[in-house]
């Protein structure tokens, strides 16, 4: 009998999954899988690395929004766990789980964890220290994520990071900014970075319609200094799930990329508050196996 380990925020989103567990644990026996719950306490649980270390599980299925993904991610790349991760997504934009397209309802989740197949995606690595799996970002909005009231995030999801980033347009602040990758140097006065790991981040959809979260390349956005209408015009093109072909926009590609600042600028790592600058930023290609649909 095959055994998983399934690990739960019951804080994230509408906050039902401890009301779903009997259903999930019925739902993986009847494919001959032992469920192993466990309650995640905070993203900063020290239990989990002794987990890691001394218990041996053939999945590992997480419930919970990008932060909690990328906590329990990272505990488990640190303690050289290679075994296929299993997504219920259940936080607020669950940018990496619709970068590969999982679904939202639970039911539909599950059937995809036990179908069974996977695929392998790219990992971000940052000052060689903490991983990331969809987005970094830098300056403007970044901000709006952990500033956003956690009731306005349950009742509105997407759309109160929205309403949060309109009201920091009249406080826009540029920085001169420098990433400097193994092909590259780019130099700009700035609002915003965002480096990819797909086509989504902080709730915005195909903000890059060509990524692939496979292919060993992060993706990078740089939006440059401009004026309150620019930035506006900017704002509902992402929103229309538009092309970002602007004027003041530069987008590059890389395996690797530096960079830095005169500024205090501040950092996101999947949604959540992160060190400042300088990044030294690199591409782990098919770090990571998850399940998916076929």
């Amino acid at each position: 009998m095959k055994k998983a380990l399934f690990i739960y925020n019951p804080m994230s989103g509408d906050r039902t999954i401890p009301t779903k567990l009997d259903y999930i644990l019925e739902r993986f026996q009847e494919k001959n899988i032992a469920l192993m719950p466990y309650r995640l306490h905070s993203v900063k649980d020290k239990n989990l690395t002794n987990i890691f270390q001394e218990e041996a599980f053939d999945q590992l299925i997480i419930s919970g929004g990008d932060g909690t993904l990328n906590s329990i991610v990272n505990k488990m790349l640190k303690n050289k766990v290679n075994v296929p991760v299993g997504i219920i997504p259940s936080g607020t934009c669950n940018d990496f789980a619709r970068c590969l397209n999982i679904p939202n309802y639970l039911n539909d989740c599950l059937d995809v964890i036990l179908e069974g197949n996977t695929v392998e995606v790219d990992v971000g690595l940052i000052n060689n220290s903490k991983y990331f799996l969809s987005t970094c970002a830098g300056g403007l909005f970044v901000n709006v994520s952990f500033s956003t009231h956690n009731e306005l995030k349950k009742n509105f999801g997407p759309f109160a990071y929205y309403l949060k980033a309109l009201n920091e347009v009249t406080n826009i602040k540029s920085f001169n900014l420098r990433i400097e990758t193994e092909n590259d140097v780019v130099e700009e006065e700035s609002l915003l970075f965002l480096i990819l790991n797909g086509k989504h981040a902080a709730g915005f959809s195909n903000i890059i319609k060509e990524a692939d979260y496979s292919d060993g390349l992060m993706d990078i956005v740089l939006i440059k200094s401009c004026s309150h209408i620019d930035l506006a015009t900017l704002f509902f093109k992402v929103l229309s799930n538009d092309s970002l072909n602007d004027k003041h926009v530069y987008k590059l590609t890389a395996k690797s990329c530096t960079i830095t600042s005169n500024s205090d600028v501040g950092i996101s790592v999947d949604g959540e508050k992160a060190q400042g600058l300088p990044l030294k930023v690199e591409f782990i290609n098919k770090g990571l196996k998850v399940f998916t649909k076929a």
